[in-house]
């Protein structure tokens, strides 16, 4: 018989440490952060990105040198800004931000990020949800949809966008553990689907492979309405699809738990496995896809997996969706909860989880994920670059690191100033030097460094002058 008094207090129970330093009792492994990385980065994300990179007409060669390099930087991204930073303070990015830019900054921020965070997990609950419509003969969303097109759709997306609200509620341990039984089965579906779709693309021999990959799946040649992807476009996808997490800091409140800051390489698992194999699997099955209907402008990561692994392939969509909006839905949850303290997590969760089921019903989530992807990675960057300034360089300028917190002020105009005006300047480069979304990321970071450091002299001096004449 469910005790919903019972149930509430294990929620109650579930503490995150949102306002303090992780205890040294509370570490994890490597083990935590391999099964975490693995099940995040080879999930739903991925049954979309590959498939993106054959419509937009990447060749064989530019996406596996792009990939290489790329997801190598995301990986020393991790471990070098994150990991260390993270070891360092154990405490959320949240928390931290309090600190340097203040409250009320912190809590523009946070809305920001945690509608960010849903808006992905929310896609990642749509693909899920078109593996689920499979058994009842749901009409799927097509390449072009914005709004949902049936009703079955919208009931479906509520039914996963449940399920992942309840795992997220209770807590890392939960997502962790859920992720660490899920992964490894994953990753051999990717594979396994790959490889079965090989011979139906003429692939009878390993030695025919690159040619059929250069002539049948990644031509070169993008689909009709679509921009064309070069290496340079592969390479900086792979390196900054995350940038929210590794240079954002978002992952902070992940590898705040790792008894040493080297756990960030961890990320490896992730980025090899899902930004690289999983890409190239789900990016075969779809060339395949696209053959076999005759070009349908239908994009359902569920029919396209049950189509060459069955029953299998669309149990693998279903989870590898819930395995990427898991950790989301819990990041947008601290997010909010990091506003307002006295605010119960599990139940800021159940909000979080609510908003971000009905943004999954609106297939262009997923029909537009490249794009949104790197939009969040670039507003979140500048916050991650303050962050990097203020632990490792302001005191060696003479500066104050975590300067609200000194200064007692609500709002560190320093921090909010390069947030603004370095979005300001990205938008500038796009709109006047025609740079696009997928690399403002890199010059993008260096504004927001040389902003933070000038606008720190400026606004410290008076300041820092008053209290130590007090």
């Amino acid at each position: 018989m469910w005790n919903k008094k019972a149930w509430v207090q294990k929620l109650d129970a579930v503490n995150e440490y949102e306002q303090e330093p992780i205890p040294p009792n509370k570490y994890k492994g490597w083990k935590s952060f391999l099964g975490t990385y693995a099940g995040e980065h080879t999930a739903g994300t991925e049954f979309v990105i590959g498939p993106l990179f054959v419509a937009h007409g990447a060749s064989a060669g530019d996406l596996v040198s792009g990939l290489i390099i790329g997801n190598i930087l995301a990986v020393l991204s991790w471990a070098f800004f994150t990991g260390k930073i993270a070891v360092k303070t154990r405490v959320t990015l949240y928390y931290l931000l309090e600190q340097i830019a203040g409250h009320r900054f912190t809590t523009l921020y946070n809305l920001v990020n945690a509608g960010l965070f849903c808006f992905l997990a929310g896609a990642m609950i749509a693909v899920s949800a078109t593996a689920v419509g499979i058994s009842f003969d749901m009409t799927m969303p097509q390449l072009t949809d914005v709004y949902p097109n049936n009703l079955g759709w919208v009931l479906t997306v509520f039914v996963v966008g449940a399920i992942t609200t309840v795992i997220a509620m209770f807590g890392f341990e939960k997502v962790s553990k859920f992720a660490n039984v899920a992964a490894p089965w994953m990753i051999m579906v990717f594979i396994a689907a790959g490889i079965a779709a090989l011979p139906r693309l003429g692939v009878t021999e390993f030695g025919q492979f690159w040619e059929v990959a250069n002539q049948t799946i990644w031509t070169g040649q993008p689909l009709e309405g679509q921009s064309k992807f070069t290496f340079w476009h592969i390479l900086f996808f792979a390196w900054f699809c995350n940038m929210a997490m590794h240079i954002g800091m978002a992952d902070l409140s992940i590898l705040r738990y790792a008894k040493k800051w080297e756990y960030g390489f961890s990320s490896a698992t992730g980025v090899f496995l899902g930004h690289f194999i999983a890409w190239i699997a789900s990016g075969i099955l779809f060339s395949l896809f696209l053959i076999e209907s005759q070009g349908s402008l239908t994009f359902a990561p569920g029919p396209i997996a049950y189509n060459v692994v069955g029953v299998t392939g669309a149990i693998c969509v279903v989870i590898a969706g819930w395995t990427t909006a898991n950790p989301t839905l819990y990041r947008a949850g601290l997010a909010i909860q990091s506003i307002n303290p006295k605010w119960k997590t599990w139940k800021v969760t159940l909000f979080v989880g609510l908003f971000t089921t009905v943004a999954a019903c609106f297939p262009a989530l997923v029909m537009m994920l490249l794009e949104f992807v790197a939009l969040y990675g670039l507003i979140l960057m500048p916050v991650g670059a303050v962050i990097f300034i203020d632990v490792y360089v302001l005191e060696k300028l003479g500066l104050k690191p975590n300067y609200a917190q000194f200064s007692g002020e609500s709002l560190n105009w320093s921090v909010a100033l390069t947030w603004g005006i370095t979005l300001v300047l990205c938008v500038a480069l796009n709109m006047f030097a025609g740079i696009e979304i997928f690399f403002l990321g890199l010059p993008g970071w260096f504004i927001a460094v040389l902003v933070y450091i000038a606008a720190s002299k400026i606004n410290q001096k008076p300041v820092v002058t008053q209290k130590t004449l007090a």
